[in-house]
């Protein structure tokens, strides 16, 4: 190819697909991956309340119960390596009709600590006061919560941005 066609090809990016067939590849994708394998499918679990019993076992499903669900979040949180583990399982967490427990929100924590998200540690407190019922369940969790605040050094957003009347 001479460098002229070379130059109107990246002038116009949907012309190099076209030109070598990726553009029937990106629409056809979709496709293949909903027919893969059981065993590639399977390999994820899902982030609902009611999981598979277990990979490759096709006994139903069962509801999680809280303590599962604590363990598995605890442990998701032990083992986050950057922001965007850090985040998407806070998402999956709060996602449900359920408040996390403290051993969750102190994991959460920890790793927004570790992998050196602040906001994302000061969001953690947020999303609690949007899931609890009332703001007496928000204080006993900012109390159970409050060693582990003072020595991360997470502050709350109502102390970074107070209210004004």
């Amino acid at each position: 190819m001479s460098s002229t066609t070379l130059l109107r090809m990246a002038a116009r990016p949907s012309a190099l697909f076209r030109a070598n067939g990726l553009q029937r590849q990106i629409v056809a994708a979709p496709a293949r991956v909903a027919m893969l394998p059981k065993s590639f499918s399977s390999s994820s679990r899902s982030h609902s309340a009611a999981v598979a019993a277990k990979d490759g076992e096709d006994a139903g499903h069962h509801e999680e119960s809280f303590e599962e669900f604590t363990a598995r979040y605890e442990k998701e949180f032990d083992g986050v390596q950057d922001v965007f583990e850090l985040q998407r399982n806070l998402n999956n967490a709060f996602a449900y009709d359920l408040v996390p427990s403290p051993s969750v929100i102190t994991a959460a924590l920890k790793a927004a600590r570790r992998v050196n998200d602040y906001p994302t540690a000061v969001r953690i407190f947020e999303g609690i006061k949007a899931k609890v019922e009332n703001k007496g369940q928000y204080e006993q969790y900012l109390a159970e919560l409050k060693p582990l605040r003072e020595e991360l050094g997470v502050s709350l957003k109502e102390d970074l941005y107070p209210e004004t009347k």
